[in-house]
């Protein structure tokens, strides 16, 4: 099904050129990231959603490709092949194609193929002034093009990693929360097995084998799992080895054995992951959580409020935002700040615009330091739906 008409062709073209001259003007260099790309990488930065709906394909010669599902991992490859060492600063913008599958089919909101436009803000040290400065970018192109009326969603998972960083539990534990922050139902299972109020299964596990693992030392719990499934005839799959498998399992065995988390611990993360307010009000609960439960995450507060000063120094109207502590947008590369342009109550079709900050994303594309970055996405397709139902 195509909704590309020669009358939507001429609004897509007009809506990348107004948009493309907000970033230019603003001294981004317009990048044109190729399309094919190694496949490789997005399944292994982007996260299980995007895994799930990317274009995967093998080529004559048994390179696995894809066709980009989003365009800010083919604009980092791009500052890496410029920057090598990435010790420089850039500014990028783009304008074109990305393609991904919807599991519930294809509507003139959810294209398999969509324009997207945005930006990338490589190695700018002041985090917090490059996360103004994108956001407003972000707001200046979508009004650039006709959507004046439009709501902020901001998230934060940097606050919530420190709120978790705070508590006394095992440091695997902190791997988990953070790791199932964007699935919501998996999250809340996942404190009721950590609080013991769900008992921890073993279902998928054979009793003999973790009776003997407990107290065993890694070396010699390798031996009895290779034995193991030697004996039992259970192939080695999904690309793991028998040392991952062990430490699974070692791992599962310490989750019986011990203290759950306490039921202040698990009520202070609900209380956080509820709030959804205007950003001060939302900074004010946040401190007053922390203050309760006396943890020290004045660092991220701090980070929080001066975002906010320079939000306002960018003209940003804070009356039109609002701060949800569990929203995390769907790419699991973000690792901090993080921003969406909505309409509100048209669902998934009124989300135009989006981003936030990804500083470990370049290190895994492989480059030698860590990259502070921030960048913002434009879904042009739902821009001009907006801007139609506007005018009608």
């Amino acid at each position: 099904m195509s909704y590309r008409t020669t009358e939507n062709l001429k609004a897509l073209i007009s809506a990348q050129g107004k948009i493309l001259d907000v970033f230019e003007t603003s001294g981004y260099l317009h990048v044109a990231p190729e399309i094919l790309q190694p496949a490789e990488v997005f399944l292994d930065q982007s996260g299980e959603e995007m895994r799930q709906r990317t274009y995967v394909f093998t080529d004559h010669r048994g390179t696995e490709l894809c066709l980009r599902p989003d365009v800010t991992i083919p604009a980092c490859r791009i500052y890496l092949k410029r920057c090598p060492e990435a010790d420089q600063q850039a500014r990028y913008c783009y304008a074109g194609p990305a393609f991904r599958f919807h599991h519930g089919g294809e509507d003139e909101g959810r294209p398999r193929e969509f324009e997207q436009a945005g930006v990338e803000l490589l190695m700018h040290e002041d985090d917090e002034a490059a996360e103004a400065e994108v956001l407003s970018l972000g707001i200046n192109a979508i009004k650039a093009v006709g959507v004046g009326d439009f709501a902020i969603k901001f998230g934060d998972l940097s606050l919530f990693a420190s709120l978790i960083d705070g508590f006394d539990m095992p440091d695997r534990w902190r791997v988990r929360l953070k790791h199932q922050f964007w699935r919501h139902e998996a999250l809340d299972d996942l404190l009721k097995q950590l609080s013991g109020e769900k008992l921890i299964s073993s279902a998928r596990f054979d009793d003999a084998l973790i009776s003997s693992l407990r107290q065993t030392e890694l070396s010699a719990a390798v031996d009895l799992v290779d034995a193991h499934l030697a004996e039992n005839d259970i192939p080695v799959a999904g690309g793991r080895s028998v040392e991952d498998i062990t430490q699974r399992l070692l791992d599962h065995i310490a989750d019986i054995d011990a203290t759950p988390l306490s039921r202040n611990i698990i009520d202070t993360i609900k209380a956080y992951l509820k709030i959804n307010d205007n950003p001060h009000n939302a900074l004010r609960q946040i401190a007053a959580i922390a203050e309760q439960a006396k943890l020290d995450i004045s660092a991220a507060l701090g980070a929080f409020e001066r975002r906010l000063e320079l939000f306002k120094d960018q003209g940003v109207a804070l009356d039109q935002a609002k701060f949800s502590a569990e929203f995390g947008r769907n790419l699991e590369y973000y690792t901090g700040f993080v921003f969406q342009l909505e309409m509100p109550g048209s669902g998934v079709t009124g989300q135009l615009a989006g981003g936030g900050r990804y500083d470990n994303l370049l290190t895994g594309l492989g480059a030698p330091r860590p990259v502070p970055a921030v960048g913002c996405a434009i879904h042009l397709e739902r821009l001009l739906q907006a801007v139609s139902a506007r005018l009608s």
